[in-house]
């Protein structure tokens, strides 16, 4: 297998920036995909801040792969205008902490109105894809339960219609969806920038990497055959602070495979994926 830029999220609740880059240290991860820092949402951070945050992590050894956004994760009967000033500055931000990848959604909508509601998805993507312009931020749509892409067939329809925005696959989530990853796969193999290294057993539980039946060893075969760059560990192993608020409100199953602590859920997961990736 090629050799992977391991990235991860690092951000259990109220973790300084200290500890997250330890745990990256301790567990030979050189890149962070940014979510969460000391208690604030990435998208909140002052240009100041960010500044500051990339002094940090640069005197710390870490690389910031993407930023792990929260954009495009409201409602389509919200109001937009504030969310694509939120999306613009965080461009600046991703520029400011030295990545070119920003991780986004597609929007919540009610399924009974799909027609309805990807006319206002591809709307809202559209202004999206045009703030980027020129930035260079190269736009991530990661599939997720409840958003207009949250099956393969829709993130598909997503990608051939903005073939800017690629696709961050997240096997746990499309197996939320009732989704086959491996099926999945073969629709989105063209457009995958990065993956997702989450997985999950038959009843919910969220598990290391290659417990579940999420196929994460076979998939991770396959990103390296196309030439796959890197992989964002997400280790949901124990419940953490804002895992409701991810999955809008349905809490994902956790029930084995608990730790004592935060940190003992990340090493856990951390080397599961070391030892697939080898």
């Amino acid at each position: 297998m090629n050799k992977l830029i391991l990235a991860a999220f690092a951000d259990e609740a109220g973790s300084a920036v200290s500890q997250q880059i330890e745990a990256l240290q301790q567990n030979h991860i050189t890149h962070i995909e940014l979510r969460g820092v000391n208690g604030k949402n990435i998208t909140d951070l002052s240009e100041e801040e960010a500044k500051e945050l990339k002094k940090q992590l640069d005197d710390g050894g870490i690389s910031v792969w993407a930023i792990g956004s929260p954009l495009g994760k409201i409602s389509v009967a919200e109001e937009f205008a504030p969310h694509l000033e939120r999306f613009r500055h965080t461009l600046r931000l991703a520029q400011i902490l030295g990545t070119e990848h920003l991780r986004m959604f597609s929007f919540f909508c009610p399924k009974q109105e799909e027609e309805y509601c990807r006319s206002l998805v591809f709307h809202r993507l559209e202004q999206f894809c045009r703030a980027a312009e020129g930035s260079g931020i190269l736009l991530c749509h990661e599939n997720e339960k409840g958003i207009y892409g949250d099956n393969a067939e829709r993130c598909l329809d997503i990608h051939r219609n903005f073939p800017q925005v690629k696709a961050v696959f997240d096997p746990a989530n499309f197996l939320q969806c009732g989704v086959e990853t491996l099926g999945a796969w073969k629709l989105l193999e063209p457009y995958v920038e990065y993956m997702h290294i989450k997985d999950m057993q038959q009843d919910g539980t969220i598990v290391p990497a290659g417990k579940g039946m999420g196929h994460l060893p076979e998939l991770l075969v396959h990103y390296a055959e196309i030439g796959g760059k890197a992989v964002t560990l997400e280790p949901h192993l124990s419940v953490f602070q804002g895992l409701s608020d991810l999955e809008h409100g349905e809490k994902t199953k956790i029930r084995e495979f608990e730790y004592e602590s935060q940190r003992a859920a990340f090493d856990a997961a951390a080397d599961a994926l070391h030892t697939i990736v080898g």
